[in-house]
């Protein structure tokens, strides 16, 4: 009988050893590993990063982050969606670089309460969901403001009196067309034109082309990584004795600008364009960012081998923050092992961070509350202010300029 308990024992210290083992917490990052990896890399070196801060681990439980490559793909990006729900160790969904999945999936996120973090999708509509029960947070570029900085910059810095604006054919293009036609209106006359995904060599030479010959004297562009490099590569073959300026999204900062930006290039064309207020290349580092950095290094050392080298930095940068925002979050509550809860009281502790978080780009203080009609701004954690002009220096480092 005696030998009996004790295998009952011994049985049962092995289970609770394995279920404890088995504690986890998965995070899915939905985003383009396909065409747009360099991107999708920055973002998840950036939050295991802030996560390797609590060696992956928060009340037991080891957070592990997925891969979920949706290729830009709407369908894609949904399915990843309709997995997460059924997965009774997913936490919360990491977003990816492209806008529309996020737009035209939003009634679908929130009514399912998918707390999604986004650290690059920057148009305006995804944060602003018309009821509190809004699930999307967003530390990036709000493109309810882009449009604002990067005309401020375009009409005062360089100057520009008749800017065209240059914009991809999607809901993040039409964002940027509201925004910036808005400002403009009453200041300049400009034009615009838009243009689909994966625009060939010819059609962006005719664009630009026709943009010259009309007199436009700036060109305001909102376009992916691929987009951008066909229209520079139009720019430079033009061969025409003024190369106007383009002031750009950030769309060009997503991929391995040295395909784009070579010496030759840099010369040829002024190129400007929008990004957070803060730089990994600075020479200005505070001792808290330093920290980062040499983290950074040690668990990504192909990546880190120089600051100015780290490819698409604004991803890691942001998804860096949002996970030190995430992981206060997660202490703040007390986790019950029930899925649907947790991700509840997730959602409500971002909602009220009560105390403040050091990240990269500035310290948070209550970045995110309760969504609501007259706080539009709610579930953004960055405002205009951190928000400036950059320009790509020797080593393509970027090089915050203006705000």
């Amino acid at each position: 009988m005696l030998t009996r308990y004790i295998l009952i024992f011994l049985i049962s210290a092995s289970f609770n050893a394995l279920a404890d083992s088995n504690k986890t917490l998965t995070i899915y990052h939905d985003a383009d590993y396909s065409i747009n990896q360099i991107s999708a890399n920055a973002m998840k070196m950036g939050l295991l990063t802030a996560f390797d801060e609590v060696n992956n681990e928060v009340q037991g439980y080891q957070l592990v982050l997925k891969e979920k490559n949706h290729r830009g793909n709407i369908k894609r990006s949904l399915l990843t969606m309709k997995n997460f729900i059924k997965d009774e160790k997913a936490l919360f969904v990491l977003g990816g670089l492209h806008s529309p999945p996020y737009i035209k999936n939003r009634k679908f996120i929130n009514e399912n309460q998918i707390p999604l973090l986004i650290p690059w999708a920057a148009a305006g509509p995804i944060t602003r969901y018309p009821t509190a029960n809004n699930s999307v947070f967003r530390l990036s570029i709000d493109d309810s403001k882009a449009g604002i900085r990067i005309s401020e910059f375009a009409l005062n810095k360089l100057s520009c009196k008749n800017p065209h604006l240059l914009l991809e054919d999607t809901p993040w293009g039409k964002s940027n067309q509201r925004t910036m036609s808005s400002y403009l209106k009453e200041k300049v006359l400009f034009g615009m034109s838009m243009f689909d995904w994966n625009i060939k060599e010819n059609s962006a030479r005719i664009m630009i082309r026709n943009i010259i010959s009309e007199g436009y004297d700036c060109i305001f562009l909102v376009a992916n990584f691929k987009e951008t490099h066909q229209f520079i590569e139009a720019m430079v073959s033009m061969k025409v004795d003024k190369k106007i300026p383009i002031i750009s999204h950030w769309g060009a900062t997503g991929g391995n600008v040295d395909m784009i930006f070579t010496e030759e290039v840099k010369q040829a064309i002024s190129f400007h364009f929008i990004q957070s207020c803060y730089s990994l290349s600075s020479s200005n580092q505070s001792p808290f960012n330093r920290s980062v950095i040499s983290r950074a290094k040690k668990l990504f050392p192909e990546n880190f081998m120089t600051p100015a080298k780290v490819k698409a930095p604004a991803g890691f940068i942001h998804a860096y923050d949002l996970g030190r925002l995430a992981i206060t979050a997660l202490q703040q509550i007390v986790l019950t092992g029930n899925i649907q809860q947790d991700r509840l009281l997730f959602i409500h502790a971002l909602e009220s961070l009560q105390s403040p978080v050091q990240g990269l780009i500035k310290k948070y203080n209550r970045p995110f509350t309760v969504w609501n009609e007259e706080q539009q701004d709610a579930h953004e954690a960055l405002r205009l202010e951190n928000f400036c002009m950059a320009s790509f220096g020797e080593y393509n480092q970027i090089h915050v300029t203006a705000h």
